[in-house]
Formats: structure tokens, C-alpha cells, sequence
């Protein structure tokens, strides 16, 4: 029964993710999953830049990902679709909405136990979304500690057990081949082809049982079938073993490991031939999502090329036909263009989008990513979290004839890109472009100038300063002209006063006797309020509360803009007058990070500034610590560069402003000088 039912659940196209930390050689995988499954005519390498995937100038000339990668290919006869998610922190956004929409999910990493906390924020993830998931240990050619210490690394990250599939066979201290525990076989690599079946080396036998016979009762803790005849000492038959090993990674009860080495074509036939009987089908991730009907999840949007913009999708529930009307979120429908497969940037045209499919859709220009099209019903939305936008650049065009043009080319960015945030700052009326660090802006500019052509200045965004007053003072402004005719004349008295942090600014008319018309009240208000715009030092005054007790005016002479100007002539003169001072933004910092890195990270911290809140282990996060702290806005430039740096790429922070504090000293003379005009 559990056979025929996966059978069942594997009719159509399964689509499996690729994930995993930066460097740990997910698209080098993919090119060797196509390779060997014959949908490539070579082994690509991303080193030597001959690759399908990651094939654009910026994810060439960094190195890695920095956009996810689409492939599909058959393998004896079942057809998958294979996503490839990038792994840095600064792109990882982009594979966040498909991710959910996998079938099954590779988690790659490398062989080293010391790196297997690279590994964790990827488990976390998979664990929380439901998805089933195996290990594949990459570079296994290179691995010089035991494959055991690794899974033992690896295994307070995991809710579910791992299950060991393979151990080594070495000669002296290189690993050479595999012995396959559920199939009891053993193999010889063979760079470039596949595996060649050899005998069972006599020296790993008694390992090999040992290995087996814990695999074996993994297994056994779901099926009580197989532990009534692990007890009475009998030999379970292969098929059964294969099938409780399919059902224990469909369900999420186990996480299968296997390993090999993507660059040499090492354990990827093993690899996919797991996948072939083990990965559950469309319809198991149709059930997770709530889909009942053909419908389609929008996970990207995708400008460029010959074919300009297409939706990227995931069809589940059915076949869809190009040209399919589909009800969308809103309630209208959209029809359907082309459609295509991706394999890497090149796209191929097809008439009907396949059950599980993986398609890009042309001409439905009012679909955004993350939401659903369908024929019925449609399924809730997919939630996807994204990093925190901590990075942030000033922008503006090189040339100011391509205003327009950037504009066009940001949205088009800002579709395609939904970690990318564009601000319009009030106080310094900057554009600014926020993202995730600094490597992810600084290739969505390069990405800005070659698509389309329109190349920026950018710098650090402004920081917020503000300045506010230490003392109480009096003072009277007037606002006297005569130049023929009428003139003009507004005389005002004003208290000023600090407020406590955080106030703002209040104002209050307390004027008697009709010393000043009401009609022009308001206007002393707003000539206070200009005033308030900048201070004496230089930036925009906070909380003040001004009082206007007392004035004269002229029956002929006066008017709402005499006043106006009496009331910042007075502002002007009684900020100076009371102790002006400097006022710093400071940001609420919340750092996450492995807690071997957590003493280097608090000393980042203390180094710029800081002041701790508190420290504690990170909810739900074996060996992870969560970080308090307050820490000036000036302070943020570089931090996530040097965070990374610091924990092997894996500590990340989330800030949000707190409080503005006083600052002073040379620290906040150096400040105010940088902001006076030049002399003249």
C-alpha cells in the first residue's frame, strides 16, 4: 500500500530546492544533477564560469548567487524541476517565497564539523515550513574528520533524527567511494561517470553492520512492524527498508544524509536515484498548501531579456494551458501568456504548464509576487519572512536628465527584488535604497547600470541629528520695515522652555487684552515652527515648549506675515540664548548569533558605542544567543560587514530607533562643524 500510494503521490513534476550556507557548492550540485541526468552536455563549473546557472556578470564576478537559479530535467523517465536558492545573507531573500512551494528541499553542506552551524539557519527554516528535507555532505573528497562527527554537529539543529544512508570507504585518509547501508553495496568513485559497484572491503564490514543496524532502528521508532522484527533478530527485506525511508522523509520523520562531491559528479547518480523513489510529488505539497484546484503561486518577478517580464510560478493541482483565464487574489482575472521552462537564463516554450511544473508566464503585468492564481478557490497566501533591511544608501542619478529613467528602472528593481526597500527621507530629502548589507545594494546598483544603463552617486544616508535646549529663557521679537506705503510690524514675546525627551513641541497662547489680533496667532505658531527647522547648530530643534505671552501690533503695519517673521525672529534668538546642545539618534539593536562568536560580537558592539541590555539563549536555538544592546545610528555603518566576519557569516541584527540622547564633547563639536556653511 505505501508503494502505490507514492507512486500516486510522484505523478507530475517534483520540485526540489537547493539550500544551504554560501560557499557550500549548491549550484556546483545543480550542474552535476543536470550533467548526470543528462540535461547538460557537461559538467558546468561555476569556478570557470562554464556553468548554466549563475551565468549573470554580478553572481559571475562575485562568485556565488546572488539571484535564484531555475533547471529542470528528467531522470529515468520522472520529470523535477530543481530550484537553487541562494545562500548568503544578503540574497537569501530571493529563494524565501519558493522555497515553500518545494516538493523536497537538498540542504548542502560542507564536510567539516567546525562549519556545520553554517548550516543551521537553513534546518530552521525547513523545519518550521514543513518541508521534507535531506542532507547531501559536499566536497566529501576533501573531508578529513569522521562523517559520524559531523551528523553529531549537525543533529541539535535538526528536530528530526538524521539517518546516516552512506559511510566511507577510504584509502589512507582520501574517501574513494561509498557503502550504500540500505542496499548493503559497495562503490568505487569514478570522476565524471557514475559509481562502479565493487566487493564489500573486508576492513568496513563490521562497521557497515553497525552503521546498518542503527539506521535500522531509526527506522524502527515509526514502524513497529520493522522493531518486532528487529527484536526477533530478523533480516527486514530491502523493499521494506526503502519504503520506511521514503515514508520517514515524505513525513519529516527522518533527514536522510548521503555525500559525495558535486564538483566530480561523486554520489550524484545515488543522489538522484534517491530522489526518484523518496521525494514526495505535487500533490503532498498541494495538501500542505491548501490547494484543491490548478492554480498557480507567483514566487518572482523577472525583467530581462528577449522576453521581458515574466512571472515566475509554480503550478499545482492540475495542468495549466497557456492562455488559461484565472481568477485572481482581487477577484479579476488574468489570462495567461506564453509560457516557458527556465534552465538557467535561457527559456523554452511550452504549451501547457504540467502538474507540479515550474513555468514562467508572460503578459500578466498586474501579478505581483506572492500571489496565487487559480481556477477555483484560491489557496492563502504563502507568508515569507525577510531579513531585516539594515543597509541603506543614499541615491541619486549621475546625471540629472536620467530622473526619470531611474525611476522606471527602480520599480522594475523593486519588482523583481522583494528585499529591496525605496525611501524618501523628509528631514534630508534623500532617496534611499535599503537592502539587506552591503553586498546585496552594491550589486543591485551594478545591476542598475548594466540593464539599464543609468549609473548613481551614492553615500551613507544622513544621520538624523536633532539639538534641543538646556534652559528656559524669555525674548522678544520684532519684525519692523518701512519702505513707503505700508509696512510692515509684528512685535511678539515668547517663553521657551525644554521638554522632557521625546515631547516634541507644544505650543501655547496665553496673550490677553488683545495685545495681538487672533487672527494672527497662528502665524507667530508657524514662524516659531520655521525656526524650529534648524537650530543654532545646525539641525532640526525637538522638544521645546514655547509659550507666547505678550506682543503689540500696528493697526496699519501689521499683518499674518510680520507676525510670522516676528515669531521666528524670537525663536531664532531664544534658542540661541538657551543652551543648545546636540541630540544623536540611537537605535534598539537585537544581534542573533552562534554562541561561539557571541563574546567577539558583544566587544563589536561595546567598541562602537554600546550599551548592553542583556544577553540570553536564542528561543527554540541549540547554541544560539540573542543580544541586547543600544547603539548610536552613526555607529551602524559597517556593523553587518563586521558581525559577519566575526561568525562566520552567520550572526545577523535587527535595529529600529529607541531614543535620541545628548551627546557632546569633540565627538559632537566635530559634528556640528561638519554641518556650518563654508565661510565665505
Amino acid at each position: 500500500m505505501a508503494a502505490a500510494t507514492q507512486a500516486g503521490e510522484n505523478k507530475g513534476t517534483r520540485v526540489i530546492a537547493l539550500v544551504g550556507p554560501a560557499g557550500a557548492g549548491k549550484t556546483s550540485l545543480a550542474e552535476a544533477m543536470l550533467f548526470a541526468a543528462g540535461a547538460s552536455d557537461r559538467l558546468g563549473s561555476t569556478a570557470n564560469g562554464s556553468s548554466i546557472g549563475d551565468s549573470s556578470p554580478e553572481a559571475r564576478a562575485r562568485g556565488g548567487s546572488t539571484e535564484l537559479n531555475l533547471y529542470h530535467f528528467d531522470y529515468l523517465g520522472d520529470p523535477f524541476a530543481l530550484i537553487d536558492c541562494p545562500g548568503s545573507v544578503g540574497f537569501a531573500a530571493d529563494g524565501s517565497r519558493a522555497l515553500p512551494l518545494a516538493d523536497m528541499a537538498i540542504l548542502v553542506v560542507d564536510p567539516d564539523p567546525a562549519r556545520a552551524p553554517l548550516a543551521a539557519p537553513a534546518l530552521r527554516a525547513l523545519d518550521e515550513l514543513g518541508i521534507p528535507h535531506l542532507i547531501f555532505v559536499n566536497r566529501i573528497d576533501q573531508a578529513h574528520g569522521r562523517i559520524r562527527d559531523l551528523l553529531s554537529a549537525l543533529q541539535p539543529m535538526s528536530v528530526s533524527p538524521l539517518i546516516g544512508r552512506q559511510i566511507p570507504i577510504r584509502e589512507g585518509d582520501k574517501v574513494t567511494g561509498f557503502v550504500d547501508l540500505a542496499l548493503e553495496r559497495a562503490f568505487h568513485y569514478r570522476p565524471g561517470k557514475d559509481s562502479e559497484q565493487i566487493e564489500m572491503p573486508a576492513d568496513i564490514q563490521q562497521r557497515e553492520a553497525e552503521a546498518r543496524s542503527h539506521m535500522l532502528e531509526q527506522l524502527a521508532d515509526h514502524d513497529d512492524e520493522l522493531l518486532e522484527q528487529l527484536l526477533m533478530d530478523e533480516t527486514p527485506s530491502r523493499d521494506r527498508i526503502l519504503q520506511d525511508l521514503a515514508r520517514e522523509t515524505g513525513e519529516s520523520l527522518g533527514v536522510p544524509v548521503l555525500f559525495g562531491s558535486a564538483i566530480s559528479a561523486w554520489g550524484v547518480g545515488r543522489l538522484l536515484k534517491a530522489l526518484r523513489h523518496e521525494a514526495p510529488g505535487p500533490q503532498s505539497t498541494a495538501r500542505r498548501l491548501s490547494v484543491d484546484a490548478p492554480a498557480l503561486d507567483v514566487f518572482k518577478i523577472h525583467h530581462g531579456g528577449s522576453v521581458g517580464r515574466l512571472a515566475l510560478a509554480r503550478v499545482l493541482g492540475g495542468a495549466i494551458d497557456e492562455g488559461s483565464d484565472l481568477k485572481t487574489a482581487g477577484g479579476a482575472f488574468a489570462r495567461l501568456g506564453a509560457l516557458f521552462r527556465m534552465q538557467g537564463d535561457k527559456t523554452q516554450k511550452v504549451a501547457q504548464a504540467r502538474d507540479g511544473d515550474v513555468v514562467a508566464v508572460a503578459k500578466i503585468d498586474n501579478v505581483k509576487a506572492g500571489e496565487w492564481l487559480g481556477a477555483g478557490k484560491l489557496p492563502p497566501p504563502i507568508e515569507s519572512e525577510f531579513p531585516s533591511r539594515n543597509y541603506a544608501l543614499a541615491i541619486e542619478p549621475a546625471d540629472r536628465k536620467d530622473d526619470v529613467r531611474l525611476s522606471g528602472a527602480l520599480q522594475r528593481l523593486l519588482e523583481e527584488d522583494s528585499a529591496l526597500v525605496l525611501e524618501q527621507d523628509e528631514a534630508s530629502h534623500e532617496m534611499r535604497l535599503k537592502g539587506i548589507n552591503d553586498e546585496h545594494l552594491n550589486t543591485v546598483l551594478a545591476r542598475l547600470k548594466r540593464r539599464y544603463g543609468v549609473e548613481v552617486n551614492s553615500h551613507q544616508p544622513t544621520i538624523g541629528y536633532r539639538e534641543s535646549i538646556r534652559r528656559s529663557v524669555t525674548q522678544k521679537g520684532r519684525h519692523k520695515k518701512q519702505s513707503g506705503g505700508h509696512g510692515q510690524f509684528g512685535d511678539v514675546i515668547i517663553e521657551v522652555k525644554p521638554l522632557p525627551r521625546g515631547e516634541g513641541f507644544r505650543f501655547e497662547d496665553k496673550i490677553t487684552g488683545g495685545a495681538i489680533p487672533r487672527q494672527w496667532i497662528p502665524a507667530v505658531e508657524a514662524g516659531v515652527k520655521e525656526a524650529m527647522q534648524k537650530g543654532p547648530l545646525g539641525f532640526p530643534v525637538v522638544d521645546v515648549a514655547v509659550t507666547l505671552v505678550d506682543g503689540s501690533y500696528h493697526s496699519v503695519d501689521s499683518s499674518e506675515l510680520a507676525f510670522r517673521m516676528a515669531g521666528r525672529i524670537a525663536m531664532n534668538e531664544a534658542l540661541a540664548a538657551a543652551s543648545p546642545h546636540l541630540l544623536e539618534p540611537v537605535q534598539r539593536l537585537t544581534v542573533v548569533c552562534p554562541s561561539s562568536a557571541t563574546s567577539r560580537i558583544t566587544s563589536a558592539v561595546a567598541s562602537r558605542r554600546g550599551q548592553m541590555l542583556g544577553m540570553a539563549p536564542r528561543d527554540g536555538w541549540t547554541g544560539w544567543d540573542r543580544i541586547d544592546a543600544l547603539i548610536p545610528e552613526s555607529e551602524l555603518g559597517g556593523l553587518e560587514a563586521e558581525l559577519r566576519s566575526q561568525s562566520q557569516g552567520l550572526a545577523t541584527y535587527e535595529a529600529e530607533f529607541d531614543h535620541l540622547a545628548e551627546l557632546n564633547g569633540t565627538l559632537a563639536d566635530r559634528i556640528v562643524q561638519q554641518r556650518m556653511p563654508e565661510p565665505a
